[in-house]
Protein backbone atom coordinates (compact mmCIF):
# COMPACT_ATOMS: atom_id res chain seq x y z
CA UNK A 1 0.00 0.00 0.00
CA UNK A 2 1.24 3.48 -0.81
CA UNK A 3 0.96 6.35 1.65
CA UNK A 4 -1.81 7.84 -0.49
CA UNK A 5 -3.74 4.55 -0.41
CA UNK A 6 -3.50 4.48 3.37
CA UNK A 7 -4.60 8.11 3.67
CA UNK A 8 -7.60 7.49 1.45
CA UNK A 9 -8.52 4.46 3.53
CA UNK A 10 -8.15 6.42 6.75
CA UNK A 11 -10.29 9.25 5.37
CA UNK A 12 -13.07 6.73 4.69
CA UNK A 13 -12.77 5.25 8.19
CA UNK A 14 -10.78 2.09 7.40
CA UNK A 15 -9.10 0.92 10.61
CA UNK A 16 -6.64 -1.35 8.75
CA UNK A 17 -5.30 1.64 6.76
CA UNK A 18 -4.76 3.58 9.98
CA UNK A 19 -2.91 0.65 11.59
CA UNK A 20 -0.77 0.19 8.47
CA UNK A 21 0.25 3.88 8.51
CA UNK A 22 1.09 3.71 12.21
CA UNK A 23 3.10 0.54 11.59
CA UNK A 24 5.06 2.29 8.83
CA UNK A 25 5.86 5.53 10.67
CA UNK A 26 5.65 4.90 14.41
CA UNK A 27 9.20 3.58 14.93
CA UNK A 28 10.97 6.17 12.72
CA UNK A 29 9.04 9.05 14.31
CA UNK A 30 9.68 7.70 17.79
CA UNK A 31 13.43 7.41 17.12
CA UNK A 32 13.54 10.92 15.70
CA UNK A 33 11.69 12.41 18.68
CA UNK A 34 13.83 10.52 21.21
CA UNK A 35 16.94 12.05 19.64
CA UNK A 36 15.36 15.49 19.69
CA UNK A 37 13.99 15.33 23.24
CA UNK A 38 16.29 12.86 25.05
CA UNK A 39 13.15 11.64 26.83
CA UNK A 40 11.50 8.37 25.79
CA UNK A 41 8.19 9.04 27.55
CA UNK A 42 7.76 12.51 26.12
CA UNK A 43 8.79 11.26 22.67
CA UNK A 44 6.01 8.65 22.79
CA UNK A 45 3.49 11.32 23.85
CA UNK A 46 4.54 13.46 20.90
CA UNK A 47 4.26 10.51 18.48
CA UNK A 48 0.69 9.87 19.62
CA UNK A 49 -0.18 13.55 19.36
CA UNK A 50 1.28 13.65 15.83
CA UNK A 51 -1.00 10.82 14.71
CA UNK A 52 -4.00 12.44 16.43
CA UNK A 53 -3.30 15.63 14.48
CA UNK A 54 -3.22 13.61 11.25
CA UNK A 55 -6.65 12.17 12.07
CA UNK A 56 -8.01 15.67 12.75
CA UNK A 57 -6.49 16.86 9.47
CA UNK A 58 -8.26 14.06 7.59
CA UNK A 59 -11.55 14.79 9.37
CA UNK A 60 -11.35 18.29 7.90
CA UNK A 61 -10.87 16.72 4.43
CA UNK A 62 -7.31 18.05 4.15
CA UNK A 63 -5.08 15.08 3.34
CA UNK A 64 -1.37 16.07 3.22
CA UNK A 65 0.37 15.79 -0.16
CA UNK A 66 3.41 14.09 1.39
CA UNK A 67 2.37 12.35 4.62
CA UNK A 68 5.95 11.47 5.64
CA UNK A 69 7.11 15.09 5.42
CA UNK A 70 3.89 16.24 7.11
CA UNK A 71 4.37 13.88 10.10
CA UNK A 72 7.98 14.95 10.66
CA UNK A 73 7.09 18.64 10.28
CA UNK A 74 4.29 18.37 12.87
CA UNK A 75 6.56 16.42 15.27
CA UNK A 76 9.39 18.93 14.85
CA UNK A 77 7.06 21.89 15.40
CA UNK A 78 5.82 20.27 18.64
CA UNK A 79 9.45 19.97 19.77
CA UNK A 80 10.10 23.62 18.96
CA UNK A 81 6.96 24.73 20.86
CA UNK A 82 7.99 22.58 23.82
CA UNK A 83 11.54 24.01 23.86
CA UNK A 84 10.07 27.54 24.10
CA UNK A 85 7.69 26.59 26.92
CA UNK A 86 8.00 27.09 30.66
CA UNK A 87 7.44 23.34 31.03
CA UNK A 88 10.68 22.63 29.16
CA UNK A 89 12.67 24.90 31.50
CA UNK A 90 11.09 23.18 34.51
CA UNK A 91 11.82 19.72 33.07
CA UNK A 92 15.43 20.50 32.17
CA UNK A 93 16.78 22.78 34.88
CA UNK A 94 16.99 20.33 37.81
CA UNK A 95 18.80 17.69 35.78
CA UNK A 96 21.05 19.25 33.17
CA UNK A 97 23.59 21.99 32.95
CA UNK A 98 23.17 24.40 30.06
CA UNK A 99 24.73 22.86 26.93
CA UNK A 100 27.51 25.44 26.66
CA UNK A 101 28.88 24.37 30.07
CA UNK A 102 29.10 20.68 29.22
CA UNK A 103 32.55 19.15 28.81
CA UNK A 104 34.23 22.41 27.82
CA UNK A 105 37.81 21.09 27.82
CA UNK A 106 38.16 17.31 27.91
CA UNK A 107 41.64 15.89 28.33
CA UNK A 108 43.46 14.13 25.52
CA UNK A 109 42.93 10.80 27.31
CA UNK A 110 39.18 11.42 27.62
CA UNK A 111 38.96 12.38 23.95
CA UNK A 112 40.76 9.21 22.91
CA UNK A 113 38.49 7.05 25.10
CA UNK A 114 35.28 8.68 23.91
CA UNK A 115 36.19 9.20 20.26
CA UNK A 116 33.41 8.11 17.88
CA UNK A 117 31.11 7.08 20.75
CA UNK A 118 27.39 7.68 20.59
CA UNK A 119 27.51 10.02 23.58
CA UNK A 120 30.18 12.19 21.99
CA UNK A 121 28.30 12.28 18.69
CA UNK A 122 25.12 13.34 20.52
CA UNK A 123 26.95 16.10 22.40
CA UNK A 124 28.53 17.33 19.19
CA UNK A 125 25.14 17.33 17.48
CA UNK A 126 23.62 19.28 20.38
CA UNK A 127 26.27 21.97 19.97
CA UNK A 128 25.30 22.67 16.35
CA UNK A 129 22.83 25.39 15.36
CA UNK A 130 19.28 24.00 15.54
CA UNK A 131 18.67 23.85 11.78
CA UNK A 132 21.94 21.97 11.14
CA UNK A 133 21.16 19.49 13.91
CA UNK A 134 17.67 18.89 12.51
CA UNK A 135 18.93 18.36 8.96
CA UNK A 136 21.71 15.95 10.00
CA UNK A 137 19.30 13.99 12.22
CA UNK A 138 16.68 13.73 9.47
CA UNK A 139 19.27 12.78 6.83
CA UNK A 140 21.42 10.25 8.68
CA UNK A 141 19.28 8.95 11.53
CA UNK A 142 15.94 8.97 9.70
CA UNK A 143 17.45 8.31 6.22
CA UNK A 144 15.25 10.94 4.55
CA UNK A 145 15.99 12.41 1.13
CA UNK A 146 17.14 16.01 0.93
CA UNK A 147 13.97 17.09 -0.88
CA UNK A 148 11.82 15.54 1.89
CA UNK A 149 13.90 17.37 4.48
CA UNK A 150 13.39 20.61 2.56
CA UNK A 151 9.61 19.96 2.64
CA UNK A 152 9.64 19.16 6.37
CA UNK A 153 11.61 22.28 7.31
CA UNK A 154 10.00 24.53 4.67
CA UNK A 155 13.43 25.47 3.31
CA UNK A 156 14.76 25.66 -0.26
CA UNK A 157 16.70 22.55 -1.28
CA UNK A 158 19.88 24.64 -1.77
CA UNK A 159 19.67 25.90 1.84
CA UNK A 160 19.28 22.34 3.11
CA UNK A 161 22.42 21.29 1.20
CA UNK A 162 24.38 24.27 2.55
CA UNK A 163 23.30 23.65 6.16
CA UNK A 164 24.09 19.93 5.80
CA UNK A 165 27.59 20.65 4.45
CA UNK A 166 28.35 23.25 7.15
CA UNK A 167 26.97 21.04 9.93
CA UNK A 168 29.01 18.02 8.83
CA UNK A 169 32.14 20.18 8.61
CA UNK A 170 31.59 21.40 12.20
CA UNK A 171 30.93 17.86 13.43
CA UNK A 172 34.12 16.60 11.80
CA UNK A 173 36.20 19.35 13.42
CA UNK A 174 34.65 18.64 16.85
CA UNK A 175 34.98 14.87 16.64
CA UNK A 176 38.50 14.96 15.18
CA UNK A 177 40.27 17.98 16.62
CA UNK A 178 43.58 18.82 14.99
CA UNK A 179 46.61 17.30 16.64
CA UNK A 180 48.88 19.73 18.49
CA UNK A 181 51.85 20.73 16.40
CA UNK A 182 55.09 18.85 17.04
CA UNK A 183 58.49 19.38 15.48
CA UNK A 184 57.80 16.47 13.12
CA UNK A 185 54.49 17.71 11.71
CA UNK A 186 55.47 21.41 11.74
CA UNK A 187 57.99 20.71 8.99
CA UNK A 188 55.35 18.80 7.04
CA UNK A 189 52.92 21.70 7.33
CA UNK A 190 55.56 24.14 6.14
CA UNK A 191 56.22 21.86 3.18
CA UNK A 192 52.48 21.64 2.36
CA UNK A 193 52.14 25.45 2.56
CA UNK A 194 55.17 25.93 0.32
CA UNK A 195 53.76 23.42 -2.19
CA UNK A 196 50.50 25.41 -2.42
CA UNK A 197 52.26 28.77 -2.99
Amino acid sequence: MTDDDMLQGMASGDQASFEALIHRYHAPLSGFLQRQLNDTGKAEDFVQETFLRLIRQLQHKQAPDNVQAWLYRVALNMCRDYWKSAQYRMDRFPFDEPPEQRDASPSVVELAERQETRKEMQQSLESLPEVQKEIITLRFYQDLKLQDIADILSLPLGSVKTHLYNGLRKLKSRLRPEQPETKENKGGKRYERAKRQ
